[in-house]
């Protein structure tokens, strides 16, 4: 007996492309992100839910890659995202290739074919890896948001049919608020561009 997809419950899908978040995050800051300016997976999985409501499927996924020697330092955050309801694909990083786009394109479209999928949200800045499927998407007549930085998510900013929301607009995603002046923003009266480097750095030798 085949079941009745018109019954099911929506289901509201987060895919989170880590890599690709987080090197946009690095560029953001200028160096490695600090506790302080690491995203809140628990405040992104609320918002998810507020997104939801009270009738539909969640469901929040994280893909990332494990380089070799790397799981040491790589298991305390997935074990800290599956405590909080997310779930993790893991790809090992053996090749230049060996990325997660076309894992989190081939999950959205299967819970596409499953039915009911009446949301996905994208948090990504890779306009050439999703920006032709999720506008096929809303085509179909499923809403489509990517959640991402401003600065690096021309593909959602630009398209007339995907909705964007900037990360940093989450209720209490980020503990401190992110230093993002650039030279778009700038105020009236001027502003400081702290530099990425310390002055000292020069007299280092070159790798």
């Amino acid at each position: 007996m085949t079941a009745d997809v018109s019954a099911r419950p929506d289901r509201v899908l987060l895919v989170w492309d880590a890599p690709n978040m987080d090197m946009s995050l690095g560029s953001l800051l200028g160096a490695r992100p600090t506790s302080a300016f690491r995203p809140r997976f628990d405040a992104v999985g609320r918002w998810l839910l507020d997104v939801a409501g009270p009738d539909a499927v969640a469901e929040a996924c994280v893909f990332t890659n494990v380089v070799p020697g790397s799981t040491e330092v790589v298991r305390p955050w997935v074990e800290a995202l599956r405590n909080v309801g997310f779930a993790v694909f893991a790809k090992p990083k053996v090749t230049d290739d060996s990325d997660v786009d076309d894992d989190m394109l081939a999950h959205i479209d299967l819970r596409a074919t499953e039915g009911g999928l009446s949301h996905v949200v994208v948090a990504s800045g890779d306009g050439r890896a999703f920006r032709q499927p999720l506008e096929t998407l809303v085509a179909k007549g499923t809403c489509v948001t990517v959640i991402g930085f401003r600065e690096y998510a021309n593909f959602a900013l630009a398209s007339e049919v995907i909705e964007f929301l900037d990360l940093e607009e989450i209720d209490g995603v980020f503990r401190e608020p992110l230093p993002r002046m650039t030279l778009e923003t700038l105020p009236d009266v001027g502003a400081w561009l702290p530099p990425f480097r310390s002055l000292r750095s020069l007299l280092e030798p070159r790798r």
